[in-house]
């Protein structure tokens, strides 16, 4: 899927201009799934807002440790679930956009029936892409329940993920989609190496020691066991540019927005952050 890039003062003004020229221009008769996807488009840019001047004001022009203090500050602000409320919650943030009744597994990219949640084979649960064990926070409200990092994967592909670093290579993971994994990392399928890694990128920022919590940090090395900290940066960091942030993810931003914890992934909004800061 095409990354959407609606937040940008220039995406409105090039849309605004598409919309008067096709106003002078013939009529052109469109097959089905072209008019569809513009239909899918046209509603998309209709519904995003660009945060800049708004969510976002207090660290525009900002760079490095002072842009990371300041999307601390912004993304802190936020609604706390409980654990049990994160299920809920994940059956909507990751709806599948074909067939309501289901849910999209993270790492096998599987779409699964939202009622198959629990602990059995088959059935889908709350993986938490940084590791709870990595700072020792569990379940608890906080980082333990944040849904920018939650996501229904498989329950015996989490299991092999279990609280493995992020990093490239491995033996394939059956049932993974793609992802592979070794003694120390685990890399998951393609599609969602950048969703992967601005999750980890966004728990390093939101999470800086307060709260009675752990600062998390994003390190250069596998094998952090329960230390606050998850690797392997450099790869992460690759994952970020290979993979830019798709519509999935970024309606999945936006839900998470409006509907429930009402912060946001920056690094969704603007992945260019990463750099900046790390």
């Amino acid at each position: 899927m095409l990354a959407i890039r609606t937040r940008r003062r220039k995406a409105v003004v090039l849309a605004t201009a598409a919309v008067l020229a096709g106003l002078t221009a013939p009529s052109l008769t469109a097959s089905p799934a072209t008019a569809t996807t513009n239909t899918a488009t046209t509603n998309t840019a209709a519904t995003n807002t660009d945060y800049d001047d708004t969510y976002y004001k207090d660290a525009i022009g900002k760079t490095g440790a002072s842009l990371k203090s300041s999307l601390h500050t912004i993304i802190s602000d936020q609604t706390k679930l409980s654990y049990s409320a994160v299920w809920d919650a994940l059956k909507a943030t990751d709806e599948d956009p074909d067939n309501s009744g289901n849910v999209i597994l993270l790492y096998s990219g599987v779409s699964r029936s939202k009622s198959l949640n629990g602990g059995d084979t088959g059935d889908w649960n709350r993986e938490h892409v940084w590791a709870k064990s990595h700072g020792d926070f569990g379940t608890s409200t906080g980082p333990g329940t944040d849904i920018h990092h939650l996501r229904p994967s498989d329950v015996r592909v989490n299991s092999v993920r279990g609280n493995k670093d992020f990093d490239n290579g491995g033996s394939a993971v059956s049932g993974g989609g793609g992802s592979l994994t070794d003694s120390d990392s685990f890399e998951p399928r393609d599609a969602v190496k950048g969703d992967v890694a601005r999750m980890i990128f966004y728990m390093a920022v939101r999470y800086e020691g307060g709260d009675g919590f752990a600062d998390l940090e994003v390190n250069g090395q596998v094998g952090n066991g329960s230390n606050p900290y998850i690797g392997k940066l450099s790869v992460l960091k690759a994952w970020n540019d290979e993979d830019p942030p798709d519509a999935f993810e970024e309606h999945r931003n936006q839900v998470v927005y409006d509907d429930y914890q009402h912060n946001r992934n920056p690094f969704i909004d603007h992945p260019e952050w990463v750099e900046s800061i790390w």
